[in-house]
């Protein structure tokens, strides 16, 4: 069974990405910090998609993605940003820091984004 870890401050959202996805029948993992999630790695789960948000208290997305990055976890994993933050700097450096996506929120249904995870998961 695929694995996709939301990370995500906003209880809603974690509830209806993971209403949706487990719906797919994917097996959904909530973290709602980037430190919650870290520490989830850490202790070995291994998911196929993280959809990460960007703006969260304490370390935020980007402090997420440098750490991954630096203790080389998540290596089979596919990363999307999920944020409403979209500037063009911050679109660059989620890319340059390794992610195979960047969301706005705005801009996207959550019928849309399921649809991008479904495509990146091939189900």
């Amino acid at each position: 069974m695929k694995k996709v870890l939301i990370i995500d401050d906003d209880g809603f959202l974690l509830d209806m990405y993971s209403v949706k996805l487990r719906e797919m029948g994917l097996d959904v993992e909530i973290a709602f910090s980037a430190s919650e999630a870290l520490e989830k790695i850490r202790a070995g789960i291994s998911p196929d998609v993280v959809l990460l948000d960007i703006i969260m208290p304490g370390m935020d997305g980007f402090e997420f993605l440098e750490n991954v990055k630096k203790e080389k976890l998540l290596k089979n994993s596919k990363i999307l940003i999920l944020s409403n933050l979209g500037q063009e700097e911050d679109i660059k450096k989620g890319l340059a820091l390794g992610v195979s996506d960047y969301i706005i929120k705005a801009y996207f249904t959550p019928s849309e984004i399921v649809k991008k995870i479904e495509k990146l998961l091939n189900v």
